[in-house]
């Protein structure tokens, strides 16, 4: 059956369409505003609601805490996922890159066989979930165990993204051994004898972090699978990892790291909370600012998928843009980075994953999503 949604107030790649009308067929967007209405279609009237493309997140940490909420206690891994996509709906988050890390050094649930598992379990639940979850491996590039074991999940077609990082302090997010030492102590209460130890190891291993690096990357291209780069800091990183292959750059540093990843042709990716809170974690570069520069392509939720909606809707205010500049970076710039370009925007012809959004206050609502045209969260008041 068709679907016909009236007295929405569209919001397209070029402009807002106040009091319009979209036509679902066949799990496509079939028609905005036509000329007649489709006499065979079920009728929801949005009553003013806004009415987005849903919401593509390319980078989201969310689920390794719903599958280890306290160090050392877990969760089942369907119950896990079950809870994530849930939480990803109602944030309106129509397709999900679950980040999962691969860095034995870090343990909990970023050692290499328990990620294994938990992106292996993505992909068996994937098909009864309400929304696209999909799977981003991120690599730490000094384990030299976790090679193997990613190209094992590339054969099981089980990796959807995969990026580089590096977390080796003096570099990238972690800027001195001081700052690397205490994230060490507070998240995986690590005493000084073994941080000691765990640096020690890190250092030693990255003399072969290049070879793996290049590996990897040919085996993830061979099976189509997108390459990205995590905190880049230099222009000069920029390139070697363009070199490889990477197409999105995410969290650069710094705006000439920023800058040189765009001339290369990489999509830039910042956090969503990052705008919220108005300042970065770790001390780098706010995304609000690679906004107003024009730097940022994409943005993700990192590790709070409700943030990313309010951001996005913030933008306009904040930095100048249009709702519809606004709403890009989050649906249609990220779906193109990730090669994904049957989505990510209301136009006729692409799949009708779409959400409809009533701003109460300050805070908006997420009170419709439809996945290929069908209804995955439908709140009370909307009908026909």
């Amino acid at each position: 059956m068709k679907t016909y949604l009236t007295h929405a107030t569209i919001v397209t790649p070029d402009e807002v369409l106040h009091d319009a009308a979209l036509v679902i067929d066949n799990g496509l967007i079939a028609a905005i505003n036509p000329e007649t209405a489709p006499s065979d279609a079920r009728e929801i009237d949005l009553q003013c609601r806004l009415l987005l493309p849903g919401l593509v997140d390319l980078h989201c940490d969310a689920l390794e805490k719903e599958i280890e909420p306290r160090p050392g206690v877990h969760f089942p891994l369907d119950f896990a996922i079950a809870n994530a996509d849930r939480r990803n709906a109602i944030a309106g988050i129509t397709t999900v890159f679950h980040a999962l890390s691969f860095a034995n050094a870090e343990l909990g649930v970023r050692n290499n066989a328990f990620a294994a598992d938990i992106a292996r379990a993505v992909q068996h639940e994937r098909a009864e979930l309400l929304v696209d979850n999909r799977v981003h491996c991120r690599y730490e590039v000094t384990d030299s165990e976790a090679p193997g074991v990613l190209l094992k999940l590339l054969e099981q077609d089980a990796i959807h993204l995969l990026s580089f990082m590096d977390h080796t302090p003096g570099q990238g997010q972690f800027k001195s051994d001081t700052a690397y030492r205490e994230y060490l102590a507070k998240t995986y209460k690590k005493t000084e004898a073994e941080i000691d130890q765990l640096l020690a190891a890190k250092h030693a291993a990255g003399a072969g972090s290049e070879a793996r690096m290049r590996l990897l990357a040919d085996a993830a291209h061979r099976h189509g699978v997108q390459v990205a780069s995590h905190d880049d800091d230099t222009p000069e990183k920029a390139a070697f990892v363009h070199q490889l292959g990477a197409t999105i750059s995410e969290f650069p540093i710094n705006l000439a790291t920023a800058q040189a990843a765009r001339a290369l042709g990489m999509a830039t990716l910042y956090g969503a909370p990052n705008i919220l809170r108005g300042k970065s974690q770790s001390g780098s570069m706010r995304a609000l600012d690679a906004v107003l520069e024009g730097v940022a392509d994409c943005l993700c939720a990192d590790y709070a998928p409700a943030a990313m909606l309010p951001a996005v809707l913030k933008l306009p205010e904040l930095a100048g843009i249009t709702l519809s500049q606004a709403i890009a970076l989050a649906s249609h710039n990220p779906a193109r980075a990730a090669g994904l370009h049957d989505r990510g925007a209301i136009q006729p012809g692409l799949r009708a994953d779409l959400i409809a959004v009533n701003i109460r206050g300050a805070t908006p609502h997420v009170e419709g999503v439809w996945l290929l045209g069908q209804a995955r969260v439908m709140m009370m008041g909307l009908g026909g």
